[in-house]
């Protein structure tokens, strides 16, 4: 192969001769001017040859790989080879054949360029950050001269509290000035948060079609998927089912929408009109003065650009903090070129990152003197910033164009589809994992890659990742990336087109288009679950992906087109429903990345993965069904992350293949630990970069020792082998059968970046980590530890805190315990004695259940939210609560007895005052509520502290028969009642003009109580009330028909309520009526007819009577006909399946909650 290895130098040396030009050839392609059109022209056929120069070279890297693979395969491997071309012979061929036509290809470019006296410039060699994180990302601390806008814009916000319909405050102002920070700045202000019950963010760029906004605020208002279809009375529907009469607030972020018939006809009569309590607020975001005029109910609030001070500061703190000083010639210079940026303050953020690397004053006065001219100042500096990045974070930056505006890219996905571009080169002394990390915070240190934030994955709780998103100038720099939808839309060229992004149901059209180009580098087809359901076998078997580097499906049927992706690198099938992997993917030696998440039927892996020695990364989040894992691991020393190893048996299988494996870093789960041999070691201690560690002793969290029929190893002696680094953030240990916690357990220091512990399963354990006095742990979560007595071990108080309380994990603000049967002690001193003194300083979250031996709640005054739950016939009496020990309490729940202890009024000290913070409160049995509403504790001061809840849920208390009256007094600016599955409530009062004492009540649920007979007399304030499968339920409210602020009216399944009240004729402001499987029901009464007319919505089923009446047809139809919103089926037949009625129960229902 000499010939061919000498033409691949030859590539080599010609392609580094043309990069070290390329600088140049940018800066002269901006140029508008017919060389600068010539030189872009010229740059785009050099891209496409480089493109193809770089396939060919990774040719030899493939053959390099498969022979090495080849040498290591045992002839009793099952893994056969598919790759018919691979014999020497005809790849020197084939390959001798590419090169020549690349190297043409090549050469007339160098001629070409000649012309054009292009010269060599020194690339842009960015500094390394002393530290591996920027304080660029801690958006918080880079907010200048915006406190006068905040505050006025709050104020503005909270004075219209009074008013009955949505005002709406435009923001606007040009781009970068900081539009979007201010609304952050309102929307997460402390007074703003407690003055609306509910707050939403949707950004709508573009998109300002009424079904996708709705959509979106329905997700935000119910933190769930909407599934409705398009349809928009469906969607108003759940719009107001879900937002109601609540006070909201919603931010409208980047309007662009100049159409005012698409406001004022579509969506304001939906978000301004039919929704929301008194003082909502739409806040829009805009760099448009015609949106305000349309959309603004309020003056709009113009930004103003940064003052010169303020301008300087921002500037300043980002380019004099990583080694320029903060020097006289360099201020002086400086200043020129901050006003350049004229206030705005993306511009000043962006500058300023890049002169941070400018360590030379010529450097800092040739961009002060620099001029890329242009009408948009903020894409004319961020343009010339552009310029200064090196090749490779060029193309890093250019990439994220493929994500939609105001895509959440995950940081790590992002990292490896770079690396799998090709686009990041390791160097002599930084892997490849390390330059790209440097290269993502470099983006985000310059504002490339913006609104950087560690996020939680709602689907694996404790699972931390890192979300992003890109600034729009990506998208007018390149077009290599595209979306299936602007193509298809467009009948646009993707000849060009590198990088794609897909939805599932666009790939038949897609496919169509890009059947013949051989250009794709990156495919990412983005689905939801039901269209994957739906569509299991997506057509992709005409698209060429021979030369793919990336594919991100959920379809496994994709891996059948990638048996000659022999220049694969990315591979993500998440959320595929496939038992196993197909052999022939262990021919893809050029594998860096595997995704499997959330693949919950695999159960094998292929054997011959030790092949792939490119591997770097294995994703296994949620393969909850995988059986063992494949043998000799330990061969790929690439490896960087392997979320999951399960223990096997047999050689290649034990927990010592991740003995070398160092580089493991950010989470590993470990099952099956009690199938670890003894001497046996993982060198966890030596993953330095490891910072979430899972330690499962069986298959899952559900493993318990003491049922398992095989005894383990010794317990003891495998944990103590399973010692990992002192920089943990999270550890979790499930099934252990041990007696004791292992030695490094008992050293504070290996817990010095500890954030949250979680133990479960451990039922002979006595002891837990020591991590109580000093450690920073946040989380606390202990679960089914039959042996554990005590929290906190040897703590032992000093004299002169004899009445003060010790104070115990000092950062803990969250804990769970669960199913502690012995645990009885919060602390116990040297000697053992208890310690009942103690403190949780910091304890935001506390939840009890089922730890009946605990006799106190611990002293914790930043509390705001406390569940005790419990029923047994172990528990040695009622649980003591200090009421003065919660002075920050602000959400209650009782599912036991509890002892509530007010304290003495004579010795009441500053700390120690009743709080009247509390606002919402949840009773569950008759224990929870005899806990709260006890006369004697109501008396001695409980009551008082009752006056401030807002919400009371009441849940399976059968011991009330009548109305608690008495009880309800004190709860004078209670707004919301919920009474759920309470079976022995009549209700009978000594009168039927009783009156619910609950002057501030809006609104009244109550659901399946099937002794109700009666409700009594609701306050005037009133506005919803729900009631629903209470069956003995004869009488409405007698005062019904005088309750004028009333607007919402439901009532299920309360089949003996004959009639609704006679005089209905009040009710002034119903809006809405539901009445469903009521057959008793036959007819409204005269004062409801009056008011149907103004209804917005009527809902009438399983009342066949009734909904004759509405038909077609029918007396009242004429009247129902002006209902907009309307559901009245013709009447059911009589054999009408049940499982059809309970499925319409269920859109009906109250639920188990107010909040529905």
């Amino acid at each position: 192969m000499c010939g061919v290895d000498d033409d691949r130098r030859d590539l080599e040396l010609k392609l580094l001769y043309v990069q070290s030009l390329l600088a140049d050839a940018e800066a002269k392609a901006e140029a508008e001017t017919e060389a600068g059109r010539a030189v872009r022209a010229w740059m785009r056929e050099l891209r496409a040859a480089a493109y193809q120069a770089d396939d060919v070279l990774d040719d030899f890297q493939y053959e390099a790989l498969h022979r090495e693979a080849q040498s290591l395969r045992s002839s009793t491997s099952k893994v056969k080879d598919f790759f018919s071309s691979r014999n020497r012979l005809v790849f020197r061929h084939k390959a001798s054949r590419e090169l020549k036509n690349v190297l043409g290809k090549i050469d007339k470019l160098v001629k070409d360029m000649q012309k054009f006296g292009l010269l060599q410039r020194e690339p842009e060699v960015p500094q390394a950050p002393n530290r591996q994180t920027h304080s660029a990302l801690d958006e918080s601390a880079e907010i200048f001269g915006r406190d006068d806008d905040k505050a006025a814009a709050v104020k503005l916000l909270l004075d219209q509290q009074d008013q009955r319909s949505v005002q709406v405050l435009p923001i606007i102002g040009m781009g970068g000035l900081g539009k979007t920070t201010l609304a952050k700045m309102v929307y997460n202000d402390c007074t703003i948060q407690e003055h609306f019950e509910l707050r939403m963010w949707h950004c709508v760029s573009e998109n300002f079609e009424a079904t996708a906004v709705v959509r979106s605020v329905i997700e935000l208002a119910s933190n769930g998927r909407c599934n409705l279809p398009d349809t928009m009375e469906l969607l108003l529907q759940r719009l107001q089912e879900v937002i109601g009469r609540k006070r909201f607030l919603l931010i409208l972020d980047d309007v662009w929408n100049e159409d005012q018939l698409k406001w004022d006809d579509d969506l304001k009569p939906l978000l301004c009109s039919s929704i929301g309590g008194l003082g909502s607020m739409i806040v829009v975001t805009s760099r448009s003065q015609k949106v305000a005029s349309i959309m603004g109910t309020l003056p709009p609030r113009e930004l103003a650009c940064l003052s010169e001070e303020d301008s300087w500061e921002l500037f300043s703190k980002k380019a004099f903090c990583k080694g320029v000083e903060e020097q006289e010639e360099f201020i002086t210079v400086g200043k020129l070129i901050v006003n350049k940026c004229k206030g705005l303050p993306l511009a000043l953020k962006t500058m300023g990152g890049l002169m941070s690397s400018k360590h030379q004053i010529k450097e800092w006065e040739a961009i002060a003197e620099s001029n890329r001219g242009g009408n948009n100042e903020v894409l004319s500096i961020l343009k010339l910033s552009y310029m200064h990045l090196s090749s490779e974070m060029k193309q890093c930056f250019v990439f994220c164009a493929v994500f939609p505006k105001d895509y959440e890219m995950d940081k790590d996905k992002l990292i490896q589809l770079w690396t799998a571009n090709n686009f990041i080169q390791a160097e002599e002394y930084t892997d490849l994992v390390q330059k790209a990390e440097f290269v993502f915070n470099e983006l985000a240190w310059r504002s490339f890659i913006q609104d950087v934030n560690v996020k939680i994955n709602p689907v694996d709780l404790s699972y931390e990742g890192t979300e992003c998103k890109m600034h729009d100038l990506a998208k007018d720099i390149t077009d290599e990336c595209a979306f299936a939808e602007e193509l298809i839309q467009h009948k646009a060229s993707v000849n060009n087109v590198r990088h794609m992004q897909l939805q599932w149901d666009e790939s038949d059209e897609i496919t169509g288009l890009m059947k013949s180009s051989l250009s794709l580098r990156t495919l990412l087809v983005q689905s939801e679950f039901s269209l994957v359901q739906k569509s299991k076998h997506m057509d992709l078997k005409e698209l060429k992906l021979t030369l793919v580097r990336a594919i991100c499906c959920p379809n496994p049927y994709v891996i059948h087109n990638l048996i000659n992706a022999t220049h694969l690198r990315y591979l993500d099938l998440s959320g595929s429903e496939m038992v196993r992997l197909p052999d022939s993917i262990c021919m893809l030696y050029n594998l860096q990345s595997l995704r499997l998440n959330g693949c919950q039927e695999l159960e094998f892996l292929p054997e011959g993965m030790q092949t792939m020695r490119q591997l770097t990364h294995i994703y296994l989040l949620r393969c909850n069904s995988l059986k063992q894992m494949p043998p000799k691991l330990s061969l790929l020393h690439n490896l960087c992350t392997l979320t999951k190893f399960i223990v096997g048996i047999g050689d290649g299988f034990g927990v010592e293949e991740l003995k070398d494996l160092r580089q493991l870093r950010n989470r590993l789960e470990l099952f099956n630990l009690r199938r670890v041999k003894s001497g046996s070691k993982a060198n966890l201690h030596e993953k330095k970069n490891l910072t979430e560690l899972f330690l499962y002793w069986g298959r899952d969290v559900r493993y318990k020792p003491l049922q398992d029929e095989v005894v383990s190893n010794n317990p003891e002696e495998v944990m103590e082998s399973l010692v990992p680094h002192a920089e943990l953030k999270i550890l979790e240990l499930h099934g252990y059968g041990g007696l004791a916690i292992s030695q490094w357990m008992r050293d504070p220091q290996m817990f010095c970046c500890l954030r949250e512990l979680r133990i479960s399963n451990c039922p002979r354990c006595k002891d837990l980590p020591l991590v109580w006095l000093s450690s920073p742990v946040e989380k606390l979560h202990l679960s089914y530890m039959n042996s554990l007595t005590t929290l906190c071990k040897n703590i032992d108080v000093q004299a002169a805190g004899y009445s003060t309380s010790q104070e115990i994990f000092p950062k803990l603000k969250m804990m769970t315990l669960a199913v502690l049967p012995v645990f009885e002690r919060w602390a116990e001193n040297s000697a053992e004695e208890p310690n009942s003194l103690v403190m949780f300083p910091q304890l935001e979250e506390l939840y009890i259940n089922d730890c009946d031996k605990i006799a106190t709640l611990p002293e914790a005054p930043a509390l705001t939210s406390a569940s005790c739950y419990g029923e047994s016939a172990e528990c040695i009496g009622p649980m003591s609560m200090e009421w003065g020990s919660f002075p920050s309490l602000i959400h209650l729940k009782f599912g036991m007895l509890v002892n509530v202890v007010m304290p003495v009024k004579d010795h009441q000290n500053q700390s120690q005052r009743p709080p009247h913070t509390l606002r919402s409160l949840d009773l569950e049995g008759d224990n929870g509520f005899i806990s709260m509403f006890n006369s004697s504790k109501l008396q001695l001061g409980l009551g008082d502290c009752l006056a401030s809840v807002e919400h009371l849920e009441i849940l399976l208390c059968d011991n009330i028969v009548r109305w608690p009256v008495e009880e309800f007094r004190c709860l004078v600016r209670l707004q919301s009642l919920g009474i759920f599955s309470c079976r022995n409530l009549e209700g009978r009062g000594s009168s039927s003009e009783e009156f619910l004492p609950l002057p501030q009540l809006k609104r009244l649920d109550i659901g399946r109580c099937g002794s109700l007979l009666e409700v009594p007399k609701l306050a005037a304030a009133l506005g919803e009330l729900f009631i629903g499968e209470c069956k003995s339920l004869v009488a409405l409210p007698s005062n019904l028909g005088d309750l004028a602020k009333l607007r919402h009216l439901r009532l299920v399944c309360c089949s003996e309520l004959k009639a609704l009240p006679d005089r209905m004729d009040g009710l002034t402001s119903l809006e809405r009526l539901s009445i469903g499987w009521c057959p008793g029901i036959k007819k409204f009464p005269q004062g409801l007819l009056q008011r149907l007319p103004a209804l917005k919505s009527l809902r009438i089923h399983g009342c066949p009577d009734l909904q004759r009446l509405c038909r077609e047809g029918g007396e009242y139809f004429g009247l129902v006909s002006l209902i907009p919103d309307k559901d009245i089926p013709p009447p059911d037949e009589p054999e009408t399946k049940e499982k059809t009625v309970k499925s319409r129960l269920l859109s009906w229902c109250v639920g188990g909650s107010s909040s529905s």
